[in-house]
């Protein structure tokens, strides 16, 4: 592949990277705040998502370990998600929550930082 095709497909890959890490920390937000939800119908924000998922699948299918990895944390934030919902006071999963907010927060900067420098390398 010449370098400029690897330069776009390097761009394309984080790109979804970070779309996928921003809205799986939008849907984390979602839980408990109102104005995250009614700003974006819940029906356009699971077909944004899982139209991104899709993709996401589809780029990372060439590495195995990359894909399950991405799918695993994908399952794990929805089952967060599913277990808040139903038990909004429960401590543990709220410390979760937390949790895994802070931690799409750091991979989302660190991805945008990449994406900066391979949009500025192309």
């Amino acid at each position: 592949m010449p370098p400029q095709q690897d330069a776009q497909q390097h761009i394309k890959t984080t790109e979804t990277f970070v779309r996928l890490y921003v809205l799986l920390s939008q849907h984390l937000d979602r839980c408990h705040d109102e104005g995250a939800r009614s700003a974006y119908p819940e029906s356009e924000f699971q077909a944004h998502l899982a139209e991104t998922r899709t993709e996401a699948a589809q780029l990372f299918s060439t590495n195995r370990v990359v894909k399950d990895k991405v799918e695993h944390e994908y399952e794990r934030i929805l089952n967060l998600v599913a277990a808040y919902v139903k038990n909004p006071k429960d401590e543990s999963t709220r410390t979760q929550l937390k949790q895994e907010r802070e931690t799409l927060r750091i991979k989302t900067l660190t991805l945008s930082d990449l994406l900066a420098v391979f949009r500025s390398s192309a």
